[in-house]
């Protein structure tokens, strides 16, 4: 038998801590709470989950503190939840590497739907040959991508991005073919959602200097991969 997804839930509210852990049961999760920071850290560590589900605003080290360490070692999603609606730390969240950002009070079958799609891309694969461009390569099969022989680890989400970009070398991927196809059709106006992720991407896989660019911009319209 499969053992269930296990997810880790953090948050300083007992009561929707409660209630997070009873939807993730209902819906077939297992569950690893935390109440502060440093608590979801340690339990990452010593048995690391499939996904994380952090509130923003926690007692100690913050929730876009706990995505970035989170990052330093593991590529799984992870969804920051929090009733601050300022749009400033929702960039702020997504640039530490969080994949989406769901606002309290929250929906249960959205934050479902939303986790689903997280895991989906996550672990989304193909059968397709490594795609090569310079010293950059994306392993499909493997999902894996290299750059000079060297591993770079990438989000889901930046995962996502670049699969479909170097898939359609040199073709203009609007705004939102990008938005619908990487996150869904709800997030087809999301530009600035996109933005912040291209931004994080081009940071691991292209020079300040400008000797390594992939990726063009095509100013209100999209982008191209042009390696």
């Amino acid at each position: 038998m499969t053992a269930p997804t296990r997810i880790l839930v953090c948050d300083d509210d007992p009561q929707i801590l409660r209630a997070l852990r009873v939807v993730l049961r209902d819906a077939g999760y297992e569950v690893v709470p935390a109440e502060t920071g440093e608590e979801a850290l340690d339990r990452a560590a010593v048995h690391p989950p499939q996904a994380a589900i952090v509130d923003l605003m926690l007692p100690g080290i913050d929730g876009v503190e706990v995505c970035r360490q989170l990052r330093e070692w593991s590529d799984m999603p992870v969804i920051v939840l929090s009733a601050v609606e300022d749009g400033a730390e929702k960039v702020r969240a997504l640039r530490m590497g969080a994949d989406d950002y769901v606002t309290k009070p929250f929906s249960p079958d959205e934050l479902i739907a939303r986790l689903e799609a997280a895991l989906r891309r996550a672990g989304a694969s193909a059968d397709e040959p490594v795609i090569e461009a310079g010293d950059l390569a994306l392993d499909l099969a493997a999902h894996r991508v290299t750059l000079a022989g060297e591993e770079v680890r990438l989000t889901p989400i930046e995962y996502g991005l670049l699969r479909l970009l170097m898939v359609n070398r040199g073709r203009l991927m609007t705004h939102r073919a990008l938005l619908t196809d990487v996150w869904g059709p709800e997030y087809a106006d999301a530009t600035s959602v996109l933005r912040t992720h291209i931004a994080n991407l081009r940071g691991k896989i292209e020079t300040r200097d400008g000797e390594r660019r992939y990726i063009r911009t095509d100013s209100g319209i999209g982008y191209r991969f042009t390696g």
